[in-house]
């Protein structure tokens, strides 16, 4: 262990995933100090097709690829095949996002990786999990956003559903891959042996809606399951610019009426959330008016601390935003194709073992060299087939 060693140092992982949940999961294990290789096959993850205004390599896959090296092993062709047990046989973890029964015909099934290391964390993403009829499904993220009820949410009343552009399903999967990853090596530490670890994208889905998903005896379908509180609480407009206000508590609505000059509305008919929102129709053009005298920018200065809210940003603003410098959450990366760019930096915070720094997601095969040279010494100078059950 070194200073910049993370909690998950000298712990290895295998990266056979493609598209988001499964590599951001990867990413987030290297960020804790894991040492991840990420193996694609000879036509690379299909996350790098994607459409991307950097010419030499998609956005989305150096953004979810961070900190990991890269190799490209044919599992179809049997040195390749060999080369990957090898390295599996000596990893902790596995990580892949196959669908059910291709990894059993690749020869790298659970059971058959369990055969040749009892210790490994054997962790499979899918779309609908390992059971039941849409188990051998492929999923995506805004299919699930759809199927799950979360477009539908997130539609204006009696509108058309809407889903949410950002592949949240994934990312809170990605979560949940290194959440259960690091409490399977946790366990491992007390048992020495490693188990199966199943992520889907409908239990990422329905865990996002957990305080939605209660449904009480005697309670009608169609009962209010928004978690909104409605009423003064979203985004408005301003003199320039979109102002997202949340003044639910009395001493935030207070303090909202008071920087806005709004006093008349402190009365016994808008002292509550509900109240407010059952009368919106009458706050909502006073305050409105209110707030065209200055822009999202102003009004969020000025309300300070005492009212929460926020003016809507681009993303791009990000790079540069003191709060985001402050913590050191983007930083500079170095990529053989693409060259310097900016990107976040990681997303724990530990004070004694912060882990090592991030650096660039990998060009195609870019440790290819290394890490099959490392394969081949593992299998032994006799090269003995690897033949799991």
């Amino acid at each position: 262990m070194t200073a910049n060693s993370g909690a998950l140092a000298g712990v290895r992982v295998l990266d056979l995933s493609a598209y988001i949940a499964g590599p951001y999961g990867c990413a987030l294990l290297a960020d804790l100090g894991a040492e991840v290789i990420k193996i694609e096959p000879p036509a690379g993850d299909n996350l790098r097709k994607y459409p991307s205004t950097l010419e030499a390599e998609s956005r989305a896959f150096l953004g979810v690829n961070r900190s990991k090296r890269g190799v490209v092993l044919d599992l179809k062709q049997p040195e390749d095949l060999q080369r990957l047990l090898a390295l599996a046989r000596s990893a902790d973890v596995l990580v892949h996002n196959f669908r059910p029964g291709v990894p059993e015909r690749l020869g790298i099934g659970h059971e058959q990786l369990r055969a040749i290391n009892p210790r490994l964390i054997y962790c499979a993403v899918s779309g609908y999990g390992e059971t039941g009829p849409l188990k051998d499904k492929a999923g995506y993220d805004q299919v699930l956003q759809t199927m799950t009820g979360m477009a539908a949410m997130q539609g204006p009343s009696g509108g058309p559903p809407q889903v949410l552009y950002g592949s949240v399903v994934d990312y809170y999967a990605a979560s949940l891959v290194a959440g259960s990853v690091s409490a399977a090596l946790y366990e491992r530490e007390k048992s020495g042996e490693g188990q199966y670890v199943g992520v889907s994208l409908l239990r990422s889905a329905l865990a996002m809606q957990s305080a939605r998903l209660v449904w009480a005896d005697g309670e009608p379908r169609e009962v209010g399951r928004d978690m909104r509180s409605g009423g003064i609480t979203g985004i408005h407009p301003t003199r320039e610019g979109w102002l997202y206000i949340s003044a639910n508590t009395a001493h935030f609505w207070h303090a909202l009426c008071e920087k806005t000059a709004l006093a008349e509305l402190l009365v016994e008919r808008y002292d509550s959330v509900r109240k407010r929102a059952q009368h919106a129709h009458e706050i909502l053009p006073r305050l409105h008016a209110a707030l065209a005298a200055r822009t999202a920018l102003e009004w969020e200065a000025l309300f300070g601390d005492e009212v929460p809210c926020a003016a809507s940003r681009d993303v791009e603003d990000m790079f540069d935003f003191p709060q985001a410098q402050a913590e050191g959450l983007l930083t500079s990366f170095e990529h053989p194709a693409v060259g310097r760019y900016r990107g976040f930096a990681g997303a724990w915070k530990f004070d004694r073992t912060p882990g090592p720094d991030a650096f660039a997601a990998p060009a195609l095969d870019e440790h290819g060299g290394q890490i099959r040279a490392e394969a081949d010494r593992l299998r032994g100078t006799d090269a003995t087939p690897i033949t799991p059950p």
